[in-house]
């Protein structure tokens, strides 16, 4: 079994729901063991003078990326709206992540986090809309918003965004395996196939 793969992600982030549609499945099939990490790209920004998406600051970027985001939606053959606020908060359901890293429901969660913000234009920062996405995957959302939002699961996001930080992660979706950081959606078969060779 190759070494372990850590998938640093945010709800927010374009590129990284076309990584989270597919990286379990290929981590499964390269015999690689998957490490969820939520995490919040605000502060990772901030701390590199930015105060917002670099695609809604430079929009010939912006304008690209959209798409690029389409294509590349279509080439895996997933379903994309264009969200009519981007970024979208996504506090809560980071956390939900962040408190719930082992849960083995935590990849069809965060799925299905990314096909409402990406594919239905749901507002991911309603706390309505989280607590219907874990119905709909068959948990009780009571309890697990409970763990998230206690003091202690708050930490574990702000703990894991500050680590984002210490370790150069500086956009989602990262890989990072063994301590190599790969960075974009299409680096993450050469992550695999690092991961296979450690």
């Amino acid at each position: 079994m190759g070494k372990p793969l850590e998938f640093w992600f945010e709800f927010a982030s374009t590129y990284s729901y076309l990584s989270a549609t597919r990286i379990e499945d290929a981590c499964a099939e390269a015999g690689v063991p998957l490490i969820w990490r939520s995490f919040l790209l605000g502060p990772v920004f901030g701390a590199q003078g930015m105060t917002d998406s670099p695609f809604n600051m430079f929009p010939v970027k912006g304008a690209y990326m959209w798409t690029d985001i389409a294509r590349c939606c279509s080439d895996l053959g997933l379903p994309f709206a264009k969200p009519s606020s981007f970024p979208r908060g996504s506090l809560l359901a980071a956390r939900i992540a962040a408190a719930h890293l082992d849960a083995p429901w935590v990849g069809a969660f965060v799925r299905a986090v990314y096909h409402a913000n990406f594919a239905e234009d749901r507002d991911i920062s309603d706390d309505d809309v989280i607590a219907t996405l874990l119905n709909e995957i068959g948990l009780d959302a009571a309890p697990v918003l409970a763990a998230a939002t206690a003091p202690e699961g708050k930490a574990l996001l702000r703990r894991a965004t500050e680590e984002a930080l210490e370790r150069g992660v500086f956009g989602a979706p990262s890989f990072v395996v063994d301590g190599a950081l790969f960075w974009g959606n299409d680096r993450l078969e050469q992550a695999l196939d690092h991961a296979r060779a450690s």
